[in-house]
């Protein structure tokens, strides 16, 4: 799978366990060390586990497996490296403080609609 999509697929997943404001960030002309980051806001520490979760396991019924992994205790802020692609699953107010739209504002954007609104609405 090509790593935009990806970046994509993973940003999907984000909204079975009812993610929000997820966002994909092009890093590629910008910075070494990633392609994407994929970010989501949740609105408990139990959402962001469960969320950090489902992205791990359907990944790796996929046979990709995550990197590194660091924030799982304290659940304000999840990371999850799959080296091209790192996803940041935030609790609404560590997403606000630590503002990373803004960090990597030079780099280009877009926000992920949840694929059952998008469908719901073709309707």
């Amino acid at each position: 799978m090509e790593t935009q999509q990806l970046a994509q697929r993973i940003a999907e997943l984000c909204f079975n366990k009812k993610g929000y404001d997820v966002k994909i960030i092009d890093l590629k002309n910008v910075a070494l060390f990633a392609d994407y980051f994929v970010i989501c806001s949740a609105d408990s520490d139990i959402q962001v586990k469960a969320i950090s979760d489902e992205i791990d396991d359907k990944l790796r019924e996929q046979g990709i497996r995550c990197w590194h992994k660091e924030g799982l205790k304290a659940l304000q802020w999840v990371l999850l490296d799959y080296v091209d692609i790192v996803v940041h699953i935030f609790k609404k107010e560590a997403r606000e403080y630590y503002n990373l739209e803004r960090l990597w504002s030079d780099a280009p954007s877009w926000n992920v609609e949840d694929p059952a609104l998008v469908k719901e609405n073709k309707k």
